[in-house]
């Protein structure tokens, strides 16, 4: 398990493009960003899952041997030591952000409102259809919720004055929100097309919600290669396979997403000039990894480790 192996790769590339970005298209606030406010799923969250929100079966993430090559001890993260999100903070030379639900954080500057096996559709969509996820009632609505429960407490009860102060030093951070989507639906028969257009939508409508709201710099990330997974490549064909050995229509699925994805980032930013919206190619830097596993510190990328 060494997640933070990719993780540190990734946040590399994507903190050189942004300010790549940033340096041409927008001026960065006085100190750069005073604090983070950080969305998404697993791949983000850095105990919203442990604090009893999230899947029960999830809860293996409070136990070793998560935590312990950083760390050196269980945080809740779904990693062996930091998320990408870890790396972004420390990164921008601020601390590691706090869950929501750690009632005791501190969040001064910033919160993170992913949660593990958080859906880009709400729970109900799901539901209606006869999927059962009693485990994952959370999705983006839920964390924007909680985004908003945080913003009208701190003030006092949504000035909107002061939320657009707190918004205008700080990076919004929308990580991979999508892939449990399409997890979902295996064996059911909603079809990929479907969800892909529903999900993206979402995800916009939930952006654009933010930048109403005074978001103003904003890194989302695509979905990685779904394919490569170890769920698609346990289930999966053998005559389902691509260059990688992962599975072929799941990843082409992911490509379809992540086009539809960025095509409407496009849109946000014709539509919000003053907005920076960058996109953040986590399949582009998978994709990197599983071709030359070895130089990134692994040498199986085909097996599932600790049952995941």
């Amino acid at each position: 398990m060494e997640y933070s192996s990719f993780s540190f790769f990734l946040v590399f590339q994507l903190i050189v493009s942004f300010w790549a970005i940033v340096g041409k298209s927008a001026p960065v606030p006085p100190g750069c960003f005073s604090k983070i406010f950080a969305f998404g799923d697993s791949l983000t969250d850095t105990g919203n899952t442990r604090s009893g929100v999230g899947p029960s079966n999830f809860q293996g993430v409070s136990h070793s041997p998560y935590g312990q090559t950083y760390f050196h001890r269980p945080t809740n993260r779904y990693s062996d030591g930091r998320l990408v999100i870890d790396f972004v903070a420390q990164a921008l030379g601020l601390p590691l952000i706090q869950p929501f639900t750690n009632r005791n954080g501190d969040f001064g500057h910033g919160v993170n409102f992913a949660v593990a096996g958080a859906t880009a559709l709400d729970h109900d969509f799901f539901t209606r259809r006869n999927i059962s996820l009693d485990q994952t009632p959370q999705s983006l609505e839920t964390q924007l919720q909680w985004y908003t429960q945080f913003m009208d407490k701190t003030c006092d009860n949504g000035n909107t004055d002061c939320k657009y102060n707190s918004s205008a030093g700080a990076l919004y951070w929308v990580g991979e929100i999508g892939a449990n989507d399409y997890a979902y639906i295996i064996g059911s028969n909603i079809s990929s097309d479907t969800v892909r257009t529903l999900a993206v939508d979402k995800t916009l409508k939930f952006l654009e919600t933010l930048i109403q709201q005074g978001a103003t710099y904003m890194v989302v990330e695509g979905i990685p290669l779904t394919g490569c997974l170890s769920m698609a490549m346990a289930i999966g064909s053998s005559q389902d396979r691509d260059r990688l050995g992962c599975i072929k229509s799941a990843n082409q699925e992911t490509l379809l997403h992540n086009t539809l994805l960025q095509q409407g980032l496009q849109a946000l930013r014709q539509k919000h000039p003053n907005s920076l919206i960058v996109y953040a190619d986590y399949h582009g830097a998978h994709s990197k990894v599983l071709q030359n596993p070895s130089e990134y510190g692994f040498d199986n990328t085909k097996r599932a480790c600790c049952g995941a």
